[in-house]
Order: C-alpha cells, then sequence, then structure tokens
C-alpha cells in the first residue's frame, strides 16, 4: 500500500492504541510483519508538549520508516501546529484521531465526537493538510455518531477534498463503543465511494478473518489493535496466510519467552525502572492470558516492585511452561480485538 511517498511493506497497520503503541510495542510489531505502526495519540495541546508523556509518545529514535504519528484536538489552529512540531521531531506521517470514543476524550470535542460536526471535520483537515504540505496526513474515524447517524460517506467526501491521502474506519460508531461486533457493510460502501486507500479496523483476530474483511469490504489495507496485545507475532502470521493461503504453526514456548525478555528490556530501556516496571505488567498479562497456571502467576507479578524481580518471575513461569508445551498452548482464546482509536 502507498501513503503518500511511503510505499509500505504489506498492508498490516497496527492500531494506535493509548498507553500500549510506544516505540518498543511499535518497534516489535514491525519486526514482526507489520507494515506500519501509528503512535498513541499526541495531544494538540503545546502547553503540554514538554510533559515527560508527550516527549515519550514523540520519540521515534532509532524507529524504523514510515514514522506515523497520531494527534489528537478539537482546535484547527492547534491541530495544525501539533502536525507542524511533530514534523520537526521526526513524523514521517501525520494522522488524525476522530476515531476514539474515550468520554475524556469525546467531552472536549475531540476524538469521534468530531464526526457530530462535519464543518469542524473540514476546517480542521484543511488546516493540518495545509500546515505540512511535505508530509501525507491520515485520518482515523468510526462509522458515524450512532446507529441512526452513520456519516463515514460523508466524512470520506471532506477527506478527500481536503488532500487526506488514506482513511482508517474502524466498524463501531461512536456510540457503539467496544461493544457488539463490528460491522463491514460501511466500510465496504465507503471503499466503493474512495479515491484514496481504506484501511479496515474492528474484530480482525486471526489471519482468516484478516483475509475475510480484505475479502468482503474491498479495503486496501487491515489494521489491527488489541488483538495484538501479547501477541505481537499475529502480523507474521497474518502476513504469511494473506500471502500464500497456508496457516504458520502457533509459535513455541522458548520464542515467546524470548520475545517478552526483549519487550521487556527495551520497555526497561524506554521508561526507565519505576514506569518500566508498572508499563510492563499489562504486558506480561496479555502474555501470558490463558495460559496454564496464569492467573495464580499474574496476580503475583502484579505485587513486584523492581526490573529484577520482574525478570526473574517471567523466566520461571516460561521455563516451567515449556517443560509441559513446545508451542503455546491457550486454555482459553486469546483476547477479542476490541480496538482502540
Amino acid at each position: 500500500m502507498q501513503i503518500g511517498s511511503h510505499r509500505l511493506r504489506n498492508n498490516l497497520v497496527v492500531a494506535p492504541m493509548a498507553g500500549v503503541t510506544d516505540r518498543p510495542f511499535r518497534q516489535l510489531c514491525k519486526r514482526l510483519g507489520a507494515g506500519m505502526a501509528v503512535s498513541e495519540m499526541v495531544t494538540s495541546n503545546s502547553l503540554l508538549y514538554g510533559s515527560a508523556k508527550t516527549r515519550r509518545r514523540a520519540n521515534h529514535e532509532g524507529e524504523v520508516a514510515p514514522i506515523s504519528v497520531q494527534i489528537a484536538g478539537a482546535d484547527p489552529g492547534m491541530m495544525a501546529e501539533a502536525a507542524r512540531h511533530n514534523v520537526d521531531n521526526g513524523a514521517q506521517i501525520i494522522d488524525i484521531n476522530m476515531g476514539c470514543p474515550a468520554k475524556k476524550v469525546c467531552n472536549v470535542m475531540a476524538g469521534s465526537a468530531l464526526l457530530k460536526d462535519e464543518g469542524l471535520v473540514e476546517k480542521i483537515l484543511d488546516a493540518v493538510v495545509g500546515a505540512v504540505p511535505e508530509v501525507p496526513v491520515t485520518l482515523k474515524v468510526r462509522t458515524g455518531w450512532d446507529k441512526e447517524h452513520r456519516n463515514a460517506l460523508q466524512i470520506l467526501a471532506i477527506a478527500e477534498n481536503a488532500g487526506i491521502r488514506a482513511l482508517a474506519i474502524h466498524g463501531r460508531t461512536r456510540a457503539c463503543g467496544y461493544s457488539g461486533q463490528a460491522e463491514y457493510d460501511t466500510i465496504r460502501a465507503v471503499k466503493a465511494a474512495a479515491r484514496i486507500p481504506v484501511i479496515a479496523n474492528g474484530d480482525i483476530t486471526s489471519p482468516e478473518k484478516a483475509r475475510q474483511v480484505l475479502d468482503y469490504t474491498g479495503a486496501d489495507a487491515i489494521m489491527i489493535g488489541r488483538a495484538a496485545q501479547g501477541r505481537p507475532w499475529l502480523f507474521r502470521e497474518i502476513d504469511h496466510y494473506l500471502a500464500s493461503g497456508e496457516t504458520l504453526p502457533s509459535p513455541e514456548v522458548t520464542e515467546i519467552h524470548a520475545l517478552l525478555m526483549e519487550h521487556l528490556d527495551d520497555l526497561y530501556s524506554f521508561y526507565g525502572e519505576l514506569t518500566g516496571v508498572r508499563m510492563a505488567r499489562k504486558h506480561i498479562a496479555w502474555y501470558t492470558k490463558g495460559l496454564a497456571d496464569s492467573a495464580g502467576f499474574r496476580h503475583a507479578m502484579n505485587r513486584l516492585e523492581t526490573t529484577g524481580e520482574q525478570l526473574e518471575a517471567v523466566n520461571d513461569f516460561f521455563w516451567r511452561t515449556a517443560d509441559r508445551h513446545r508451542r503455546l498452548v491457550y486454555l482459553e482464546n486469546p483476547p477479542s480485538d476490541r480496538e482502540a482509536a
């Protein structure tokens, strides 16, 4: 897939997820098969540019291109400035968040709340595209505000007129949140009308589902979020299946152990000891969810306070698991894909 001057190696995109798609996670997913990974959203409020959280989210040191940064806000001028600021700090693609359903975002008329005001959508898109003519701008949306007001086709027309270079659509409305099942009819209709690439998003949890969604919608690419939490190798599996029709065997326990240890090392280096330990807890939980004896392990993990204690516990758990199973065997299905913004 092509976005501006950037030719992606495949049509698999990591969804932007607040508190998840930091640089360590993006890098790992790219290495395991994702063609692009969009950053967790960065505020358009310039007063927060100097905060530790915003500086980390804008840190792309050593990241594999293309570097896509998502910005969020409701003021066209501030969004334009945020786009310029992030391009100056290494962004090669700017993505605009009009898909997040979180109340704290929608309450300030940002994220998917913007879908209610098509006039403001147009002003924001025009301002951002005009602010960074040297880089492509993409847009992430939902199908509409609620089931009675699905306006993705109208948003597509506004986006194309503004010069947006690709549109990602989550198959739920703002009112749906992450409940129920994603629907792909709206995405299919948007793709049929579109002159720009369309990326389908929502409930894509397996290689077979990826193939089904691509075939049904005609989308140019798919975007995967929560299904990749603790399963970054999912991109490798989907890429192989789309190319060959063959299903790869599940990863061996020793490989999962090695990937998690690599991920933890990157998290500790990126965040430091205190924050690194806290950030690592959820990733460890995702990697081990559904495995034998993992419930007690996760409960104990949440009480550990140092990187050394975490690493020792992870090693012990996977060594014991590897003694029983060569490959990863789930006692329950892996987490379903309830995409974030």
